[in-house]
């Protein structure tokens, strides 16, 4: 999604700045409309009569929110990953350590993103939408924009000097079992993703401790 947030918004995940000029009700109306008609047609055919129709309202009333459609993609963008980032925030906010925040922010977003309709549907039937985020020079967009917001639900276990490496480490661990499934990582049960967060996560999230010549920890 961070790639493709690069593509259909501002490189900073923020409210449009004139939201605040209408009706929050209507504006999330219309959004809402938009991702309905995503996950009905995808994303190429649907239209802004669709939304408009979708969302009871005049096509004049949607302008007035959104001038075009790329707009309108780009806020229902920025709404979907702030809704994803609280949401991780708060499966972790009574987390004790590292490692149970992690295996919460991970089987938290697994289950949002599988749960999302329209991402499934642009997943599943138009790849070509997403695809060419997420490889060579645009994967850098990708991942600056989703560790940003898997960022937050770290911060209260990791450095800040660490967090956005941590956060995007995170990032590519499960983008790569997601993309590449394998019969050993099951990222929607929470044990087995608490044994890949033990083994194979956390040392890259903790510092290592050395062993000094009297052999304490150090």
């Amino acid at each position: 999604m961070g790639g493709v947030l690069s593509h259909l918004m501002p490189h900073q995940i923020v409210p449009d700045q004139r939201a605040g000029e209408f009706a929050p009700d209507t504006r999330d109306r219309l959004l809402d409309a938009a991702l309905a008609c995503i996950a009905r047609v995808g994303l190429a055919k649907t239209t802004l009569d669709d939304v408009a129709r979708e969302a009871r309202c005049a096509r004049a009333t949607l302008y007035r929110y959104f001038p075009g459609k790329q707009p309108l993609v780009s806020a229902a963008v920025a709404r979907e990953a702030r809704r994803l980032s609280d949401a991780l925030v708060v499966a972790t906010t009574e987390c004790l350590s590292l490692e149970d925040a992690v295996v919460a922010a991970v089987t938290t977003a697994v289950d949002a993103l599988e749960h999302h309709p329209a991402l499934q549907y642009v997943l599943l039937v138009e790849q070509e939408v997403l695809l060419p985020h997420l490889a060579f020079h645009r994967a850098d967009d990708f991942l600056r924009d989703a560790s940003a917001l898997v960022a937050p639900a770290f911060e209260p276990f990791v450095a800040a000097d660490r967090l956005e490496r941590a956060a995007e480490w995170m990032v590519r661990i499960v983008l790569s079992y997601a993309c590449s499934p394998s019969p050993a990582v099951d990222l929607h049960d929470a044990d087995s993703v608490r044994m890949l967060v033990s083994e194979f996560v956390l040392p890259g999230l903790v510092p290592t401790t050395t062993i000094n010549t009297q052999g304490v920890p150090s």
